[in-house]
């Protein structure tokens, strides 16, 4: 490889089915390079509009065979996963994989690895950082130091629709016109549009083939984090913010604040403001002498702030931070098996004729989360919503990627799309803090005379006492919740006058 080489590399991403790395594919297709997907849930990358176009193989960064099968004939791999987030160890575990794929790339004869990590202050001691800066920085310096030359970007916050720092700045900005804010919002920052991010991961794979150093990458402002919400304020169109500024508020607790306020998980929220606590400023662009810069570029934090918005209002976000499974969320799939044998598997099934067509059912069942809320309950699903943020879960602020169509793997409010067929069945997994696994199905079959059967289906696996406790204690409201779902979602579908919509979380009555 030679700098400004036209043909086209094979490359492995991995970490596709994330935020950066789902975007990062088609940019690479574009370029016209080959590409291979390394995915521990393959099926979670089957309706991505891209997928015909690349190979996708099965396989885990913790597995250094698997990580060994993908890496065969790759010539430039990108590596796009870490453990945040994963446990106090997470340190321990980016440390190992990463190391694990240093070594599978040197033995595979991988011509270069290309890693996005964080941007970390000059004169900082490692001891002093953020765990999460300085696992960033270390899974960097085991790339440079190993065999293969490798391409390190280290960025500050990426600002681009549906990303954990945007998705955090705009919430708190948008919610709070009065704000009582921890110390660290004077702290200098140099953000970057998601744009050029992928402009620069997509051209280190042209970079010549010796080239083994870390590149610092941020956009042309540099700026507080007060500064950053009072100029979002301005180009959203909102009334200036007042911001009053509270030393006490330590990153631990303003992590509580965060995840009340904002979509983002306390276990997010927390390396992402204790990452503020140093400035993090670019000390070179050097970048640019081999990814060139076109006019224009890099975004100005406005521009990258207006393109980040509209794709937002006209609902075309691509990836979301919530695009890849939260740490400590359940992933195990619904047992299909009638006889089942591992263990109770408590179920609620409802099921109704509806006076409509399958494909006008499955309209109002696809859209369900998120603006239009769950159709019954409201104040049910808002307390159980809160309940869940306040034991660090997700909650149900995550809403949707897309207001009309799901695809397996989204995220959901506090579910994930497990399953989907389109016109027939929807599954979710609950994501939600449970003393067991959830499930919540759904289903447009045909009916008799033409008209639409609804099929609802609860599942849950308990985990220990606890579990049948859980179950057994909430089982007398689900003639109130899963009942009115139904019963709401039939009514909306036949497009009976009580169902109308009303906007808002939770608000189909």
């Amino acid at each position: 490889m030679e700098s400004g080489a036209t043909a086209g590399v094979t490359c492995l991403v991995t970490g596709a089915t994330g935020y950066i790395g789902g975007r990062l594919v088609p940019e690479l297709l574009a370029a016209g390079h080959r590409v291979r997907c390394l995915a521990r849930a393959p099926e979670k990358l089957r309706d991505y509009p891209w997928v015909g176009d690349v190979e996708v193989v099965r396989g885990d960064v913790k597995d250094a065979a698997s990580v060994a099968a993908a890496l065969q004939d790759v010539e430039v791999a990108y590596y796009l996963v870490h453990g945040l987030g994963t446990g106090r160890d997470f340190e321990d575990t980016d440390r190992t994989c990463a190391q694990t794929f240093a070594d599978a790339a040197e033995a595979a004869g991988t011509k270069r690895i290309v890693y996005l990590g964080g941007l970390t202050p000059n004169g900082v001691r490692p001891e002093d950082l953020s765990p999460h800066l300085r696992s960033r920085a270390e899974v960097g310096e085991i790339f440079l130091r190993s065999s293969v030359p490798s391409v390190v970007l280290r960025a500050a916050v990426v600002i681009g629709s549906g990303s954990a720092s945007f998705e955090m700045l705009r919430y708190l900005t948008e919610r709070l016109p009065v704000m009582v804010t921890p110390s660290w919002v004077g702290t200098r920052i140099q953000p970057i549009g998601v744009r050029d991010v992928l402009r620069y991961l997509t051209g280190s794979a042209s970079v010549p083939e010796n080239l083994n150093r870390a590149f610092d990458i941020g956009g042309p402002d540099v700026m507080t984090y007060e500064e950053m919400m009072r100029r979002y304020a301005e180009v959203a169109g909102l009334p200036r913010r007042l911001i009053v500024r509270v030393p006490m508020l330590t990153p631990r607790l303003s992590s509580h604040w965060i995840g009340l306020i904002t979509p983002v998980p306390r276990a997010l929220a927390r390396p992402l403001a204790e990452s503020l606590r140093h400035e993090v400023v670019c000390d070179e662009h050097d970048i640019a002498q081999y990814v060139p810069d076109p006019p224009g570029t890099p975004l100005p934090f406005d521009r990258a702030l207006e393109l980040a918005l509209r794709r937002v209002r006209d609902a075309q976000v691509t990836t979301r931070w919530s695009s890849a499974t939260l740490p400590g969320a359940p992933s195990d799939p619904l047992p299909t098996d009638p006889n089942w044998a591992g263990g109770s598997l408590y179920t609620d099934k409802r099921q109704l004729t509806v006076d409509c067509s399958p494909a006008a059912l499955w309209r109002v069942i696809e859209g369900i989360g998120g603006e239009n809320g769950w159709y019954s309950f409201p104040l049910a699903w808002a307390v159980r919503g809160w309940l869940d943020r306040l034991v660090g879960g997700v909650g149900l602020r995550r809403g949707r990627r897309d207001a009309e169509r799901l695809r397996v793997g989204d995220s959901l409010d506090f579910w994930r799309v497990e399953e989907i067929e389109p016109g027939q069945l929807l599954r979710l997994r609950a994501e939600m803090r449970l003393p067991g696994l959830a499930w919540l199905e759904l289903r447009a079959d045909q009916g008799p005379g033409g008209r639409a059967r609804y099929r609802q289906r609860a599942l849950f696996h308990p985990h220990g006492l606890l579990g049948h406790v859980y179950w057994w204690s909430v089982s007398p409201f689900h003639a109130f919740v899963f009942g009115g779902m139904a019963r709401n979602i039939a009514r909306a579908a036949s497009g009976a006058p009580t169902a109308r919509r009303r906007r808002g979380r939770g608000r189909r009555t």
